[in-house]
């Protein structure tokens, strides 16, 4: 029998994409972890850089092509570290083909580089097939020499499908036998101490339409994926995907840290070391992709991970910040094959200690309170946490759900989910971007024309009006033949000039109109004022077809053009006349371009080291978010504010050119966050001032932007600060809004504008006076009311108290009161008064005298439980104590409880 060859990581990842570039494979970057596709948040397969060109949405730029892909899942986060080979970070190895090998030559290679290259004994090799694949079946039995007892048929397992219709195709898979000398019969390979799977083939024959009919192909593909950590398991001869060299070392560091040896390790603390192993790959390679940490999103799942690392930290007793000191381990073992993670070194270390830092003060406050809900169910023999109290550690604490998930589970509780979830459903509903991306319903539509209709050639760059051809018209996310006035459409186009939403820049509006045979009318208001809008001269006349285009969003190759008819009826095949505004698309490009200078100026003048977190470009304004860890001072935004204008008076020219990637990067291009770019880059070079990889729409000179304002600055998440500008003709519209503003206080005021501010001071001055003047009154008026209340005071033995409640008194004329009203009865008496307030609220205080202290009753613990009872909580000193409450409609039922308390405390 042949032995394995032992190989590092880095020499499996090497030798696989050489096996395949020596035979006619283009060898090709990983994608970054921000998927192009929008239906996925993270980059989940090695496939899907390539999905649109086995969609055919997209004609290959090569024949083959081989990858080694990062690729992060979370839907089995639960048994990371628990099996031998989940993870959330790993990277697939892959060979493509796009229409030109097949099944035979595919199979032919898969075994060849498993038994000659990595020298796999073929004896302990057994394949799967799907059970309706008799081709395949015959090439590994009689082309490769397979024996029959070790391939399998599998049922729906081995049928790959991108979703309910397109492309699909049986898949054959490569499994490794850990012990052959249990013999061939009853072969299980679902049984993961035998088997492991580690190299699967996906043959793409077949169109699924909507029916679940089948058909074949014209142009067949290969998809592949091969494991690395799973071969590095196989050929290191280690017991687990973990214990390799890809992800050992930083095991080892965590336990360094924790001062804990992995081999000595119980199967709990291993569990908590594999954890970290596996995280930090993950966040490590995220962040160098550029995501940061957030609530949402893609920003929440590293949030979580990052998260998880720290907890399983202190699991194994690391106190303290850890993770920068093992993230260094992990960036040591990638950089060879990732040389982006040790550029982003400093990036990545900052997000891992902001987040580290703020989340141990976070873990350290729910742990506490969770521990207490828990004891408290313990007490009552229940072992479900309600969704209202995993709703209160995640809302008011920042406590994860699934975090107290783990911590329940670990205890022996259950978390009711769903009624988290129904206490989530407003905040969620809430937290919805106003923009939306494109309607997937639209998505699915255009998946399925995407053979029939021609992709849209963009040529709004150079021209502002086109004459196109409708390709597709949708209503309500289904395709349809024609639309009539009144309709809403979605329309695409085989050519078009309006920009579609993309890098930050919304799209476009504008018009379609074409003839048509109507009967002749007035025009509408809505024409009408459309028509005010255009040049002059470009208003459609007569009773042709008008549509208004309020926004473009592009699907692949498609230019979704969203609008509403306003006369005609459309048909698919209709020529017609695409017309962008160009007031609108100015504005746009002032923005855009102003966005460019705006992070050039950061750059300049806050730190070099800051980049784009995201961006909004429209009619009206700007938004930039960047990455700092601090608020930038007054002086900063006003020098920044002022750079650009320098800029913009500079009257800097646009050089636009069309580069390979390499060399725009060598020269220097800054990259636009979360866009995805091909081998040739459209780059945007203002020179000496800004060079960016670019898509959008710019001025050709910075002159054009005319003048640029800074509307706020500010933090929106941790590290991610926000400026809001305007510029150009917008600025007029801000000018406006604030001279509307300054002329209605100046009326109001009676002052000149430049007195408003000395105004504003005098008036706030005599304000605050007025308010001394009537806390001052508030409190004569609650004791003069507190006096009629001693006629009231009740003994109990040798003590006394005196429970009431006052009208019309706020929270601290009703403690002057209590106060007052204990030491005028003496050392023996517990005064507790409540009052009302404005928005259904409670006030509540307790005044106990020396004596009622020593007989162990104490202000602050009677009132907060007193509170209770409406809604609140507080307390205090033993002998004054104030509490609130959110339910006034309570009061009387509380104070009744306090009354009954005090008789029985001081009896």
């Amino acid at each position: 029998m042949s032995v394995p060859q032992h190989l590092s990581g880095n020499e499996i990842r090497q030798k696989f994409l050489d096996f395949y570039a020596q035979r006619e494979h283009q060898q090709l970057p990983s994608a970054s972890l921000v998927p192009e596709d929008p239906t996925v948040l993270l980059t989940i397969a090695g496939m899907l850089p390539f999905k649109p060109i086995f969609l055919g949405q997209r004609n290959p730029e090569f024949k083959r092509a081989t990858t080694s892909q990062k690729c992060v899942r979370t839907n089995d986060i639960e048994n990371v570290g628990v099996t031998k080979r989940h993870h959330t970070f790993f990277e697939m190895l892959g060979n493509f083909s796009f229409g030109d090998y097949f099944k035979e030559q595919a199979i032919n290679w898969g075994w060849e580089i498993s038994t000659k290259v990595f020298n796999l004994p073929p004896e302990r090799l057994a394949v799967s097939v799907y059970h309706e694949d008799d081709q395949a079946y015959n090439i590994w039995r009689d082309k490769i020499g397979v024996p029959e007892a070790r391939i399998l048929r599998l049922d729906e397992d081995n049928f790959w499908a991108s979703g309910a219709t397109g492309p699909c195709g049986p898949c054959s898979e490569i499994f490794y036998d850990f012990h052959p000398e249990l013999g061939n019969e009853n072969i299980d390979l679902d049984d993961d101490s035998r088997f492991i799977e580690f190299y699967n083939l996906v043959f793409m024959q077949y169109n699924r339409d909507a029916d679940g009919n089948l058909t074949p192909l014209a142009n067949q593909n290969i998809d592949t994926g091969m494991g690395l950590e799973r071969m590095a398991q196989i050929l290191q001869q280690v017991p687990n995907n973990y214990e390799t060299d890809l992800i050992f070392p930083i095991i080892e560091k965590a336990g360094e840290i924790a001062g804990i040896d992995y081999s000595k390790s119980d199967e709990k603390t291993k569990t908590s070391l594999k954890v970290i192993g596996d995280h930090v790959r993950a966040v490590m390679h995220m962040i160098a992709d550029e995501i940061r940490a957030s609530n949402v999103g893609r920003g929440y799942v590293l949030r979580r991970l990052i998260r998880r690392v720290v907890r399983h930290g202190r699991l194994i007793g690391i106190e303290g910040e850890f993770t920068t000191k093992v993230v260094e381990t992990a960036i040591s073992l990638s950089e060879g094959a990732y040389p982006r993670v040790r550029e982003r070194e400093n990036a990545i270390k900052a997000e891992l200690q902001r987040e580290e830092s703020q989340f141990l003060k976070t873990l350290e406050r729910g742990e506490k309170l969770l521990e207490e809900v828990i004891a408290k169910l313990k007490q009552e023999n229940k072992t479900v946490i309600s969704g209202d109290d995993a709703f209160t550690l995640y809302d008011t604490h920042g406590f994860p759900l699934e975090l107290t998930q783990e911590i329940a589970s670990e205890a022996g509780f259950t978390v009711d989910v769903d009624g988290f979830n129904k206490r989530m459903q407003g905040q969620i509903e809430g937290s919805k971007g106003a923009h939306q991306t494109i309607d997937l319903t639209v998505q699915g539509e255009l998946d399925k024309l995407a053979e029939s209709i021609e992709v849209t050639e963009f040529v709004g760059y150079t021209e502002s009006t086109a004459t196109s051809k409708v390709e597709a018209i949708l209503v309500e996310g289904i395709s349809t033949e024609a639309a009539e006035s009144g309709t809403e459409v979605q329309i695409v186009l085989n050519t078009t000039p309006f920009y579609a939403e993309s890098g930050g820049q919304i799209g476009d509006r504008g018009y379609i109109s074409g003839e048509t045979t109507r009967v002749r009318r007035f025009p509408t208001l809505s024409e009408v004022a459309l028509a005010e809008r255009l040049p002059p001269g470009r208003y459609p006349k007569g009773d042709g077809i008008l549509i208004r285009i309020e926004d473009v969003k592009k699907e692949s190759d498609f230019f979704v053009h969203f609008g509403r008819i306003e006369r005609g009826t459309i048909r698919v095949g209709d020529s017609v006349t695409a017309q962008i505004d160009r007031a609108c698309r100015r504005r746009a490009q002032a923005n855009h371009t102003a966005t460019h200078l705006l992070q050039a100026a950061l750059k300049k003048i806050v730190d070099e080291g800051i980049s784009q977190a995201g961006s909004l470009v429209n009619f009206d304004r700007l938004r930039f978010d960047f990455n700092c860890p601090r608020a930038m001072t007054p002086e900063e935004v006003q020098q920044v504010e002022d750079q650009v204008n320098n800029w913009i008076a500079e009257a800097h020219g646009a050089k636009i050119e069309v580069l390979p990637l390499a060399e725009a990067k060598a020269r220097g291009a800054v990259a636009m966050f979360g866009e995805k770019y091909g081998e040739e880059v459209r780059v945007i070079d203002f020179q000496g001032v800004s060079m960016e990889l670019c898509g959008g729409t710019h001025v050709s000179n910075t002159a054009e932007i005319g003048v640029f304002k800074i509307i706020s600055e500010a933090g929106i998440s941790s590290g991610i600060r926000r400026i809001e500008a305007v510029s150009g003709s917008a600025i007029l519209d801000y000018l406006n809004v604030r001279d509307n503003v300054v002329k209605d206080l100046s009326e109001r005021f009676k002052v000149k504008p430049e007195e408003i501010p000395d105004r504003i001071t005098t008036l706030q001055t005599e304000l605050k006076n007025a308010q001394k003047e009537l806390e001052k009154l508030s409190g004569q008026l609650a004791i003069a009311k507190s006096d009629s209340l001693l006629e009231t005071v009740e003994s109990v033995g040798e003590y006394k108290y005196l429970v009431a409640k006052m009208e019309g008194v706020d929270a601290e004329s009703l403690k002057t009161a209590a106060e007052r009203l204990q030491q005028k009865i003496g050392n023996n008496a517990a005064v507790v008064l409540g009052s009302p307030l404005d928005g259904g609220k409670v006030s509540l205080v307790a005044a106990f005298g020396a004596d009622i202290n020593k007989k162990g009753v104490q202000a602050g613990k009677f009132i907060g439980a007193v509170a209770k009872m409406c809604g609140g909580g507080g307390g205090g000193r033993p002998n004054l104590a104030q509490a609130g409450g959110r339910d006034a409609s309570k009061l009387p039922e509380a104070l009744e409880k306090a009354k009954g308390d005090l008789k029985v405390s001081l009896g």
